[in-house]
């Protein structure tokens, strides 16, 4: 679909057109393993199997597309199953990758515990420090990593000039943009390689679903996640792809609100005597303010605080919330609240990507502002 239309348009219409045949405006859930061949090798579609290939999925995958500004979309059956085939699709025994020193607790892990079995190298470098990541660059670096905004301190790093650092080096620049979704940032038309998502997240938007995808206008790699795709098999199954399109049609109008509710409760929390920190790139003194007013639409959903009284006061802050549920994931209509030192970032304990005990991660919904700043004050006093 043309990249000329808007972001809302595209993501209404992006994949799929009604139903030549019942005029159907929605994508049909195609809930079958195989496909019918017009004799051997004779597929209608291009469609033998479905671990292969589903057409529920391929609408899925040319909307996600259609949103970065991409010419290639690839899902997967969650945000670390994507993950993983970015790194094994780029990297081989002996490569080096650089990470963000304050990444996905998930991402870690799964680098640091499993992919250093099979001779992977990683350093860790600030992603707002451009300098920092050029200095963490070695002769065998094929890959970059960057959040940004980064999982759960919220640091911003400027893509166009991580991409120019990345390719300098001769390697690919992968940026994660679940937490800004493409609505509010589009790192391919910046430089970037790859972008990834979990679209458990703001993609899916309902906290009902859980998927992945990589997007590129790459060919070469495309081949290569189409391959790892089929070959390894984490695909998301037609209903999964159903409702994370679903979600998507309404993803520019959520945004707006998340981002308007996030902006209130990120000013209320800066003049609250138990706040001794608020972490949110919309506020002017955030150090990647600048950088996120160039680069993104709005500044997103997501808030981290760190509380006055460490862990324990944290802890309580957490506990006292009844309408932020407790709870890991982020990006659904509901606000959540975290600890990500006891929660998604607990695998980081002892690392250099160690999260504050003081901090907790707000997923900012789409109640009533009202109401969300009430039951922050009841949970606070």
């Amino acid at each position: 679909m043309s990249e000329q239309l808007g972001f809302s348009t595209r993501a209404v219409h992006a994949g799929f057109d009604p139903d030549p045949q019942t005029g159907a405006v929605n994508v049909p859930i195609y809930a079958s393993s195989t496909f019918a061949q017009d004799g051997v090798g004779g597929m209608r579609g291009g469609y033998e199997y479905a671990r292969t290939g589903n057409p529920t999925r391929t609408a899925l995958e040319a909307n996600l597309a259609a949103l970065e500004s991409g010419t290639y979309g690839r899902a997967f059956a969650s945000g670390m199953a994507a993950t993983d085939c970015a790194i094994r699709a780029n990297l081989r025994p002996g490569d080096h990758m650089v990470i963000p020193n304050d990444a996905y607790g998930g991402t870690f892990r799964l680098i640091d515990k499993v992919f250093t079995q099979w001779g992977i190298e990683y350093s860790v470098a600030p992603v707002s420090d451009v300098d920092a990541v050029a200095a963490a660059m070695r002769p065998n670096t094929k890959l970059v990593w960057v959040e940004t905004p980064t999982n759960p301190l919220l640091n911003v790093g400027d893509i166009a000039a991580l991409a120019q650092v990345a390719h300098a080096g001769g390697a690919k620049l992968v940026v994660d943009n679940t937490f800004a979704s493409p609505y509010l940032q589009q790192p391919l038309l910046l430089g970037a390689d790859i972008v990834l998502h979990s679209t458990t997240k703001y993609l899916g938007g309902h906290s009902d679903v859980v998927g992945g995808a990589l997007i590129t206008n790459d060919q070469e790699l495309d081949t290569k996640f189409a391959f790892l795709q089929n070959g390894a098999g984490a695909v998301p199954g037609p209903m999964d792809a159903f409702l994370t399109m679903r979600g998507i049609k309404t993803l520019a109008l959520r945004m707006d609100r998340h981002c308007d509710n996030a902006e209130t409760i990120a000013e209320f929390l800066t003049n609250h005597p138990k706040i001794a920190q608020v972490i949110y790139p919309g506020l002017p003194e955030h150090p990647g303010h600048t950088v996120a007013q160039k680069q993104m639409r709005r500044f997103g959903g997501m808030i981290s605080v760190r509380v006055h009284g460490g862990k324990e006061e944290a802890l309580e802050f957490c506990s006292k919330t009844k309408i932020f549920t407790l709870a890991e994931s982020l990006g659904g209509v509901e606000s959540l609240i975290e600890h990500p030192g006891a929660m998604t970032h607990a695998s980081t304990a002892g690392s250099a990507l160690e999260v504050p005990a003081d901090l907790v991660r707000l997923s900012v919904g789409i109640e009533d502002i009202s109401d969300l700043l009430a039951d922050i004050e009841q949970a606070l006093s």
